[in-house]
């Protein structure tokens, strides 16, 4: 048992001082190729092998022939060793070379494609997650395009929109400062309109840079949503009758929702207004609010409020642009439909509760939802 530990200790010893030295090789060449390092680690492991056997024989004196057969062995093995380093450090080279290629065309603006071949599973792995990364930056590009083609949009909307009631208001105050005003009260009316539908359409820019910003202050509290949809009901019912449209709220649950109050009867009248203005006298605009089942844990998680129009419909085609920055459809331009900002707040706000807002068209016109998580 005494041999066996001195053989241990002597082979530990010379496998340990090559083990040192290849540790220090790889310190000092950790910047290089991995070709060179897989070099060295074959180079480490034959040379402690070697180094732990010449320990051992001198140790045991053992005779000079069976020393060469030892040594031989070791150096064909070294040969062998050294021989699949080279060709596995060539081919793990050639690997990274490819991917570092392509992620080069990835990081000028262009798509990026998984180098083809085989691979390491680290390497293959890595290749997934650039080729994902690439989805997720042309996805974000095509919308950076979008928002940007939005913006141009609405700020050639709101220069018309603003160009308009300002020649206005400078006409009716030059005919009221020169006196040739036959009903100076009418003037005094039509400008405190005026300025209220600016200081509108200001507001309505304010809060929607809120929300670009990720800047809009939330409140949340638990309420119910058949409260939310009477303080809106109540607040859009002279329009309604202004307008000879009727209003429906009969299908409302009473399901609890933690939202901020404020910002969401915002968006129940954005909607609200938004369907009376567009639904014909006589028409109906109905409001019901349900637990939805859309949620990924089960039945009963979400709560969907829905409003329901008689506008007749939308194109299919302006289907997808309806919640966009400055859309207000062919049919809109008149000042009446505003700067167009209204449901791309609706949009905004219901998406900073984590929710979202969809529209789609039902037989005599259309039905904007608002799907929010339900209290728990």
């Amino acid at each position: 048992m005494r041999d066996v530990l001195l053989i241990a200790l002597f082979a530990f010893l010379g496998a340990a001082a090559a083990g040192l030295l290849g540790a220090l090789a790889l310190r000092v060449l950790r910047h290089r190729s991995v070709l060179v390092s897989l070099t060295v680690v074959a180079v480490v492991s034959v040379a402690a092998m070697l180094a732990g056997t010449l320990a051992v024989a001198r140790a045991m004196f053992l005779s000079s022939h069976d020393l060469t057969v030892v040594t031989t062995v070791c150096a064909m093995a070294a040969v062998v060793s050294l021989a699949t380093a080279l060709l596995l450090g060539r081919w793990v080279v050639a690997r990274s070379n490819a991917l570092t290629v392509a992620a080069r065309s990835f990081g000028e603006g262009g798509s990026f494609a998984a180098p083809g071949g085989g691979s390491t599973a680290e390497l293959s792995a890595l290749g997934r997650e650039l080729a994902a990364t690439s989805e997720k930056l042309a996805r974000s590009r095509e919308r950076e395009r979008a928002l940007d083609a939005s913006r141009r949009e609405l700020v050639a909307w709101i220069s018309h929109d603003l160009r308009t009631p300002l020649a206005g208001l400078r006409a009716m105050a030059e005919a009221l400062e020169d006196g040739v005003a036959e009903d100076p009260p009418r003037y005094f009316r039509q400008i405190r309109t005026e300025v209220d539908r600016l200081n509108s359409m200001v507001g309505d820019l304010f809060e929607l840079s809120r929300i670009h910003a990720g800047a809009l202050p939330l409140s949340p509290s638990r309420m119910s949503v058949y409260d939310l949809v009477g303080d809106a009901l109540a607040g859009a019912g002279p329009l309604a009758r202004e307008h000879g449209v009727r209003l429906v709220g009969d299908a409302v649950a009473e399901v609890p929702v933690e939202v901020d109050g404020k910002e969401m009867t915002r968006v129940l009248g954005n909607l609200l207004v938004n369907a009376i203005r567009h639904t014909p006298a006589d028409g109906t605009v109905a409001v019901a609010a349900r637990r939805g089942t859309g949620g990924e844990d089960g039945e009963g998680d979400t709560v969907v409020l829905t409003v329901t129009d008689g506008c007749g419909g939308i194109p299919e085609d302006d289907l997808a642009r309806v919640f966009d920055t400055g859309w207000r459809g062919s049919r809109a331009r008149t000042p009446p439909a505003g700067a167009g900002l209204g449901l791309a707040i609706v949009r905004g706000i219901v998406e900073a509760h984590a929710g979202r807002a969809a529209v789609r068209n039902v037989p005599g016109g259309c039905r904007f939802e608002v799907v929010l998580p339900a209290a728990r």
